[in-house]
C-alpha cells in the first residue's frame, strides 16, 4: 500500500507548478495529477484499484463545471476518501466558498495562490503527517516525507512505546 496526493487544478502551469513543487514527496508517495472532476474521479479509482490510499487531496476552486469547494464536499460521501485530508490552494475562493468548505467539506488548509515552495510542502507534509497518525498507519515507509519530529513525540507517548 502506498500513500496519494491528488492534485485537482484545471490551468496547465498551475499544474506544472504544482507537480515541480511535490516533486519531493514523490519518492514516498504518489503524486497524481488531475485536469479537471472527472479526471480526478479516474485517478481515484486507479489509486484505489491499485491497493492505495488517497491522504491528501489539493484542490484548486476554479473549475470547469464543479468548484472545487463542491468537489470537496461531494468526496465526503465516498467512503475511500473518508478521512483524506483536504486542502484548498486558490486565490478564488470567497468567504461563504471557504466556509461551505470547513463545515461540509472538512476542509484541512488553505493555501492562497500564489504560494511558496516552502509553504505548500509544509503544509502538505503537515497533512501527510496527520493522515498517517490519525489512521494508525505505519510512519516508518513515510518518514522522509512526514514530520520526524511530530511522529517520534506521538509515538513515545503512545502505549507501548514506538508501535503503532
Amino acid at each position: 500500500m502506498k500513500l496519494a496526493i491528488l492534485v485537482l487544478e484545471d490551468e496547465a502551469p498551475v499544474r506544472t507548478a504544482l507537480a515541480r513543487d511535490l516533486a519531493q514527496f514523490a519518492g514516498n508517495v504518489r503524486v497524481e495529477i488531475a485536469e479537471d472532476v472527472d479526471d480526478a474521479h479516474a485517478v481515484i479509482e486507479e489509486i484505489h484499484h491499485a491497493g492505495d490510499l488517497v491522504a491528501v487531496i489539493l484542490s484548486d476552486h476554479r473549475l470547469p463545471g464543479m468548484t472545487g469547494v463542491e468537489f470537496l464536499v461531494e468526496t465526503m460521501h465516498d467512503p475511500r476518501l473518508k478521512y483524506a485530508r483536504r486542502v484548498l490552494v486558490t486565490g478564488q475562493a470567497g468567504h461563504e466558498d471557504t466556509i461551505r468548505a470547513i463545515n461540509e467539506g472538512s476542509l484541512s488548509h488553505y493555501v492562497s495562490k500564489p504560494w511558496t515552495t516552502d509553504e505548500l510542502t509544509s503544509v502538505v507534509r503537515n497533512e501527510l503527517t496527520t493522515f498517517v497518525l490519525d489512521n494508525s498507519i505505519d510512519p516508518l515507509p513515510y518518514m522522509t516525507v512526514l514530520d520526524s519530529q511530530r511522529v517520534m513525540r506521538v509515538l513515545r507517548h503512545r502505549p507501548g512505546g514506538a508501535a503503532v
